[in-house]
């Protein structure tokens, strides 16, 4: 089954899924942050015709492996997505996730307004990545269960 992964920033989330056989990932897109029941909802909305099995949230701990305040924010948010989605959510280390994705962006063509928004669901995508290598057995379990 597909997996999803999420980039929680202060003015969007950015959102990524595998495929069915959970072969690779892909930018789904963003939502704009307004309040966590319409960020909820939102992010419901573009996943429900996907059925996830697992949505993977990126976790900002300090580059000391600490979690400050948005560790602390992300980890509160993964729990009320996994009450309201009633779906499976793993928390995964984001650190420098950002500056691999606008490594990444810098080298496709793209509006400058599109760059910014895109930046956001393709660090969902390194995000996805980074959790699938680290968990190979996971993703092997949800294509069998397909």
């Amino acid at each position: 089954m597909p997996i999803a992964a999420l980039d929680l920033g202060r003015r969007r989330i950015g959102i990524a899924v595998t495929d069915a056989a959970a072969m690779g990932a892909h930018p789904l897109g963003i939502v704009e942050r307004r309040a966590l029941k319409h960020d909820l909802d939102a992010i419901a909305t573009m996943l429900r015709d996907r059925h996830v099995s697992t949505i993977v949230v990126g976790l900002p701990l300090n580059m000391d492996g600490t979690e400050g305040p948005a560790a602390r924010s992300a980890r509160t948010f993964a729990e009320r997505l996994a009450e309201a989605l009633h779906v499976a959510v793993e928390m995964f280390d984001e650190r420098l996730t950002s500056f691999e994705a606008r490594e990444r962006l810098a080298g496709m063509p793209a509006p400058k307004g599109a760059r910014k928004t895109g930046l956001d669901a393709l660090a969902a995508v390194v995000i996805l990545e980074g959790w699938m290598r680290a968990h190979p057995d996971k993703v092997s379990a949800d294509k069998s269960g397909t």
